[in-house]
């Protein structure tokens, strides 16, 4: 295995708050599109008179995308420049948000969709480099809760948002609202922003679509399970596919001199197991959030804006909550904060697994979601800040790449997981028959959480120290 040289830079100074806030709002941008679209979808029924069915492709083309693209985006901000390649994935999410804004038909808005996935794909996985390259490693902790938090908010915000414009204008507005953003994002990233490069001089073209197709067909097989099920061909043949080509991924990435991924990360505990805690957090945050979003709407009538408010306890809490966990969690030992966090979780999804009812009130499910939101909020900051803290500085830009493709799988696994559990013959008969499923598709979601707490104890006590990066920058060494 080659040695990696050190990172490329440019000598301007950085500017850490201007950082901050400009990651922030392209991850802001990304993630809310990822969830505002799924409030709209009975008026783009009505407006585009299309079917349900073809409508929720305006989603998953956006999570298709997305989650293929995210290492593309790392590889490709490591050889050309992430400060470039970041003002360029929000130009093209701009772009394609006015496309999505002006679609003449539902075929045009998919299209849109994956332009969209794309721009966010380049964008997302950078703002944790970026912030990374800004910030020195005792104040990074604290800089990480802020993004987490803004990641919370766009979550919190994606249903709020999304039925509010509904009500308040139309579903075009839901598009509109991105295109001032990154009209404004893009001059000022190019600007404000300081360049810098990864270690690799070249760009493995062969490894970055080996990782894409990877991605792709395991994440279709998982989107389709849920509307066709497990054992379809349709399912079944592409995860398979998509198996083998990360197997030949893995097996190109050995041999080549420079790798996308460099595979000697995965000797650092603390990398491997803060990246599969993301994947079974995200699986049971996504997938639980997926089915009480219906529940709320379909067995307690709700609209898609009150269907937000209900659920703000639950995602509405890291946005107070995640920037001091990130700050306190290097002075206590981030392992810790982990494992009580994902507890949490685990502890508040089957709360309201217990108390699940057609007839539900606030207080009861609010207190159950508080906690849940507690726990998630303990955790995202604190396992972004283990995985970067686990590798060398100029390996955060792979780190941040591998990190949320973790997540994006992650939580397209758990909707399709849970999705499974809860469907049956006759589980939309009732509201009585709908919260059975519910409780059970529940109950697995907080075992998820809970698995990963075996991942979170394979991790460091703390990651706040120099010896960590060199025994991982060792690992990297040839052999």
């Amino acid at each position: 295995m080659p040695t990696i040289p050190r990172s490329r830079r440019a000598d301007a100074p950085a500017r850490p708050t201007w950082t901050l806030v400009l990651a922030g709002l392209g991850l802001f941008m990304a993630a809310l599109d990822n969830l505002v679209v799924a409030t709209a979808l009975p008026v783009l029924k009505a407006q585009f008179h299309a079917s349900l069915a073809s409508l929720e492709w305006t989603v998953n083309a956006y999570v298709l995308s997305f989650a293929c693209l995210l290492m593309t985006g790392t590889a490709l901000g490591d050889r050309f420049g992430r400060r470039r390649i970041y003002a360029l994935g929000i130009a093209i999410f701009t772009a394609a948000s006015a496309a999505a804004a002006l679609a003449p038909s539902v075929g045009a808005l998919i299209i849109a969709r994956v332009a969209q996935g794309a721009g966010a794909a380049l964008v997302f996985p950078l703002t944790l480099t970026l912030i990374s390259e800004a910030f020195p490693e005792e104040k990074r902790g604290g800089a990480i809760g802020v993004w987490a938090g803004i990641g919370g908010l766009a979550v919190a915000g994606g249903p709020v948002v999304g039925g509010a414009v509904i009500n308040a204008a139309d579903w075009h507005w839901i598009f509109w609202l991105n295109v001032p953003i990154g009209l404004a994002v893009v001059p000022l990233s190019l600007s404000r922003l300081r360049e810098s490069f990864g270690p690799r001089p070249k760009l493995d073209v062969i490894g970055v679509a080996l990782a894409a197709v990877a991605a792709f067909g395991l994440t279709w097989g998982m989107v389709r399970a849920g509307a066709i099920g497990w054992g379809s061909v349709e399912v079944f043949a592409p995860m398979l596919a998509g198996a083998a080509v990360g197997i030949v991924f893995i097996a190109w990435e050995r041999r080549t001199s420079s790798p996308v991924l460099h595979l000697g990360l995965f000797r650092s505990p603390g990398f491997v197991g803060a990246n599969v805690a993301t994947l079974l957090m995200q699986a049971s945050t996504f997938g639980s959030m997926f089915m009480m979003t219906q529940y709320l709407q379909l067995a307690l009538r709700h609209s898609p804006l009150m269907t937000g408010v209900w659920l703000l306890p639950w995602t509405g809490a890291p946005m107070l909550i995640m920037p001091l966990a990130g700050r306190f969690a290097g002075r206590y030992g981030e392992r810790g904060f982990m494992i009580a966090g994902l507890a949490l979780q685990a502890l508040g999804l089957g709360w309201v697994a217990a108390i699940a009812a057609p007839g539900m009130s606030y207080p009861e499910f609010g207190i159950a979601l508080a906690v849940a939101g507690l726990g998630i909020s303990l955790v995202f900051p604190v396992v972004a800040n283990v995985v970067l803290g686990s590798v060398p500085p100029e390996e955060a830009g792979v780190a941040s790449g591998t990190n949320s493709t973790m997540r994006e799988l992650g939580g397209v696994f758990g909707v399709a997981v849970l999705a499974a559990v809860f469907s049956g013959p006759h589980v939309y008969s009732s509201p009585h028959a709908f919260v059975g499923g519910l409780q059970s598709a529940l109950w697995v979601g907080a075992g998820l959480s809970a698995l990963a707490i075996i991942a979170a104890l394979t991790t460091p006590a703390r990651v706040s120290c120099d010896h960590l990066a060199e025994t991982t920058t060792a690992a990297l060494q040839p052999a």
